[in-house]
């Protein structure tokens, strides 16, 4: 699988760079606090695209912080701060230094995606049995647990059972993950559905202070982690229309693009109408399910 060729974290002074990711660059501060920096980065097919989408960064880190302020109730987040350098102002925050679950907690409320493809296969997802007769873009009876492991840079997360989840980290922590999960995306599918939007699934990020507290952490509820479709447009038995990437993929696998997916070479740039529909795609998520216009 090709990993991403990243170039360093771009230096902030008195940040020491811990990681580059595919989006985003962490640092550790001298209070011991993490700074994560939201770039404009954006992947696709595992690996990171030479061009950015303007905003992107800003986006991601702003709908974060409207979810983790609706979400508190449940769950606690790492969000200490948005006091941060002027360089990287709008799309970095200050947050605790957690020990993270090695496992992503995604929740599906509608087939799709690599859960598609395992249905097709097993007539499961990580375990779970569905209904036959499912297509691509369901709507499930009850959203389900279907956790992943976290992959190197490069790699594709793997779907594994809760079987796995409970032997890596304890089936008391386990339960605990995935109720935390369903919950959070009960709540965000209800606040998503009332602005009619669809929440199909979503990827959610948890670690543990050192008094063993859970918390959210990352990034929560954003077009990167989470799949979005206009209610008004579902139609079951089709790919459906997205705030998201998905413009970018779909250009990716066109003759446009000259690209061979399974060739081997990095993608091309993106065109200039490719990049601005993206970014559109960002804002108008963003504006629809905080009701607040982006500037």
């Amino acid at each position: 699988m090709p990993a991403p060729n990243l170039p360093p974290a771009p230096a902030i002074a008195g940040a020491e760079p811990l990681h580059s990711g595919k989006v985003r660059d962490l640092y550790r501060l001298a209070d011991g606090h993490l700074l994560m920096v939201a770039s404009d980065r954006i992947s696709a097919f595992d690996f990171v695209l030479e061009t950015p989408i303007p905003d992107k960064g800003r986006v991601l880190t702003q709908l974060s912080l409207w979810w983790f302020e609706r979400l508190t109730e449940i769950v606690p987040h790492h969000v200490v701060s948005t006091d941060v350098p002027a360089e990287v102002a709008g799309r970095a925050l200050v947050c605790e230094a957690l020990e993270m679950y090695p496992v992503e907690c995604v929740a599906r409320g509608y087939l799709t995606g690599s859960g598609l493809i395992d249905y097709r296969e097993t007539g499961e997802v990580c375990g779970v049995p569905l209904p036959p007769g499912l297509e691509d873009g369901s709507r499930l009876e009850q959203p389900v647990f279907t956790p992943a492991t976290k992959a190197a840079l490069g790699d594709h997360d793997e779907n594994v059972s809760y079987d796995v989840v409970a032997g890596q980290i304890g089936a008391d922590r386990a339960a605990e993950l995935r109720d935390l999960t369903l919950r959070v995306y009960a709540t965000a599918e209800g606040v998503a559905r009332e602005r009619g939007i669809i929440l199909a699934d979503t990827k959610l990020e948890f670690g543990a202070r050192p008094d063993g507290t859970t918390v959210l952490g990352d990034e929560v509820l954003t077009p990167d982690s989470s799949r979005f479709w206009p209610a008004d447009q579902w139609q079951p038995g089709r790919a459906q229309p997205s705030y998201d990437k998905q413009y970018v993929r779909d250009w990716l696998l066109s003759e446009a693009s000259g690209w061979d997916r399974h060739g081997g070479e990095a993608p091309p740039p993106l065109p200039d109408d490719v990049v601005e529909r993206t970014r559109s795609k960002y804002v108008e998520a963003y504006e629809r399910l905080t009701g607040r216009r982006f500037d």
